[in-house]
């Protein structure tokens, strides 16, 4: 009998995708055997005010140039295709048939998120349906009754804020795979304000 395919959906706006981002990929990659991470990026972020500066189809580019070479990497645009606002509990569910069968699945998220998560909508059923991949600066987070969760500490200094803001500013910005920025030079993108 073969092990389960273990896959890791890993969401976010990726504006931009960075190498802290594919850090944390590759080492929940390694710490627990996946076959799979799964990039999903999302349209807006039910958590945050604004949408992501550059477009969707923008970003989803920059993550297949960022990912192209990493076997275990995968990116989808099925969160993008889902109606506004994006609930993480109805992606799970909505990919689910799309996925191989007994796929055992996991959700990357940073610590905050993991703080945040009792206010998330229905996270119960996430609790339910996959194991949770907590990457975190300070320390390890404290478990949660009724949610299964690994912990992975990750100190990676980018932020796609200061990203955006240096190349507003003409600035070669740190941390960005060289085909991603290539593509945002191109492109011309985050030339407004950050």
């Amino acid at each position: 009998m073969s092990a389960p395919f273990r896959i890791a959906l890993f969401g976010g706006t990726f504006d931009p995708i960075h190498e802290g981002h594919l850090e944390i990929a590759e080492k929940a990659h390694t710490a627990l055997s996946l076959d799979q991470v799964l990039f999903l990026p999302c349209r807006q972020s039910p958590h945050k005010k604004s949408g992501p500066l550059a477009s969707d189809k923008d970003r989803l580019q920059m993550i297949k140039l960022a990912t192209h070479e990493l076997d275990w990497a995968s990116v989808s645009d099925f969160e993008l295709q889902l109606p506004l606002p994006s609930y993480t509990w109805q992606t799970v569910e909505a990919l689910k048939p799309t996925l191989p069968p007994k796929a055992q699945l996991f959700l990357l998220i940073g610590l905050d998120q993991w703080q945040s998560l009792p206010r998330w909508t229905h996270p119960e059923k996430l609790a339910a349906a996959l194991e949770l991949i907590v990457v975190g600066r300070d320390g390890e987070p404290g478990s949660r009754l009724g949610y299964r969760s690994h912990f992975l500490p990750g100190n990676h200094p980018a932020s796609a804020s200061e990203i955006r803001k240096d190349l507003a500013e003409n600035k070669r910005p740190h941390w960005l795979p060289r085909k991603v920025f290539n593509f945002i030079s191109k492109k011309d993108l985050y030339k407004s304000d950050p």
